[in-house]
């Protein structure tokens, strides 16, 4: 007879769980722009791409290749980078749970003491267990059980919220792949200034040799009485300031060891390198592809176009959070006030099964709050991936422009430092033959030295360029 009002009551509340599913607010749809310039502002278009080049053949310097090595072996920052992607990947377990059945196992011993003049102290009073034996006071309950409980995901809330944590985790790769990008562009354009600053000691060593001997030359002058002790000290002092020169070289030369060491995660020790005619190294040829290939070659595109995809799928999970949520409960075990009688079946034995259907109906702000939260949170990250497509671009642009203007702007310098140390020979024989101040030796020789190591650090500038468009084109971690 009470099966009608059962029913109503139950159509009742899935009624009322509708109206309150159909208030849910609607999912902002993002666009993300995807489109890229057909080039890199340059007239070059190249069907290959250099970034599809693996380091180990890009870098042609065993001791640099060495270096890198050893840099993906011990860095920090890598192996912090390492722990996250770690981290994410337990997060995919974590999401898994909910999606399958809980089971666990629970033993309980209590005693429960119930006033007498009660509807259940009378009941027991006059309880008879055996004839003549009536219920125990206090009661005892001893049980052993095991029970579950299983969220039914009708509207995919679970499923959504695992895939947003597998798409974080193949994001935190894409993260750690950037990070080695960056590592082996950096240790390579560490490892060419230290290179450019050995040469520019070297030269300033030449350099000072070249000073010690003109200032001989002035003190015979002086002594000939065709030079005052004014050109003497104009000659010492510049000696002296290139001597401080060299010490400023030589500890510019610690720093750079020290952070290539850094880089590697070791303490200071020497860094071995070749220390030859620095000015003779050949930038690799530069190959680019077309700008479209970023879009699956940088890391940093890739880990902020799946960070996008979690968000979202972070939304689907939050407007999930308006409907309501269907969950099974069951257990069974054993229960009896006396543990003698916890294992006579099937008195003892005790099972339970039950459905709840359960959802919000009012008070929803802090809801509304969370889902509109994961829409902002999917727009900063769609706006996100489109920054991250465009500094892509500008980058390369950038450094392809600077190796073309750095070219030019090398061999004008070449000319320069051809010309200039012909001058000084030149400055020499006119200042021993006293058709020279001496004025004119000493500007002609600080010219050229300034001109020498301009040219050197025009040479690393190039270098860098061309690594930096390995980097910027998504090369160095494959």
């Amino acid at each position: 007879m009470f099966k009608l009002p059962i029913q109503r009551s139950i159509g009742l509340l899935y009624l009322l769980l509708a109206i309150a599913g159909c208030k849910a607010p609607a999912i902002v749809q993002v666009n993300e722009n995807r489109t890229t310039p057909v080039s890199f502002g340059n007239d070059q278009v190249t069907a290959t791409n250099m970034s599809n080049l693996p380091w180990q053949q890009f870098f042609t310097d065993k001791n640099l290749v060495t270096l890198i090595d050893t840099a993906l072996k011990n860095n920090q920052e890598l192996m912090i980078t390492l722990q996250e992607v770690e981290i994410a990947k337990n997060d995919i377990r974590f999401r898994q749970q909910p999606l399958l059945p809980t089971v666990g196992a629970k033993a309980g011993v209590g005693v429960e003491k119930v006033g007498r003049y009660t509807s259940q102290g009378a009941g027991d009073a006059t309880t008879e267990i055996k004839p003549g034996k009536e219920m125990p006071d206090p009661l005892g309950d001893f049980s052993a059980s095991l029970f579950a409980t299983w969220e039914i995901d009708i509207w995919h809330k679970l499923h959504n919220a695992k895939k947003a944590a597998v798409t974080r985790y193949l994001a935190t790769v894409e993260g750690k792949n950037f990070v080695l990008t960056n590592l082996v562009a950096e240790i390579a354009n560490s490892y060419y200034e230290l290179l450019a600053q050995d040469n520019q000691l070297a030269i300033v060593r030449q350099n000072i040799e070249l000073q010690k001997n003109a200032l001989g030359i002035v003190k015979i002058q002086k002594e000939a009485a065709r030079v005052t002790e004014l050109a003497v000290q104009k000659f010492e002092a510049e000696v002296l300031k290139s001597q401080s020169l060299e010490f400023e070289i030589l500890q510019k030369i610690k720093e750079t060891e020290n952070r290539i060491n850094f880089l590697l995660g070791r303490f200071p020790q020497p860094i071995v390198r070749d220390q030859s005619n620095f000015l003779a190294l050949v930038p690799p040829t530069v190959s680019t592809g077309i700008p479209s290939q970023l879009l699956t070659n940088r890391p940093d595109i890739k880990q902020a176009e799946l960070e996008l995809a979690a968000a979202k799928l972070d939304v689907k999970v939050a407007r999930a959070e308006f409907f309501p949520s269907l969950g099974i409960s069951a257990a069974v075990g054993l229960q009896a006030f006396n543990p003698t009688y916890l294992f006579r079946m099937p008195e003892s034995i005790l099972y339970s099964l039950a459905g709840d259907l359960a959802g919000p109906l009012i008070n929803r702000n802090a809801i509304k709050a969370e889902f509109n939260n994961a829409n902002a949170r999917q727009l900063q990250a769609m706006y996100n991936y489109e920054r991250t497509i465009l500094n892509a671009y500008l980058e390369v642009s950038t450094q392809l422009a600077n190796i073309s203007n750095l070219q030019n702007n090398y061999d004008l310098k070449t000319k320069q430092v051809d010309a200039l140390t012909r001058s000084i020979d030149i400055s020499n024989d006119l200042f021993k033959n006293a058709r020279a101040d001496y004025l004119e030796v000493l500007m002609t020789q600080r010219d050229a030295l300034e001109a020498k190591l301009e040219l050197i650090e025009t040479k690393q500038q190039q270098l860098g360029a061309v690594i930096n468009v390995y980097r910027g084109l998504g090369g160095g971690w494959k």
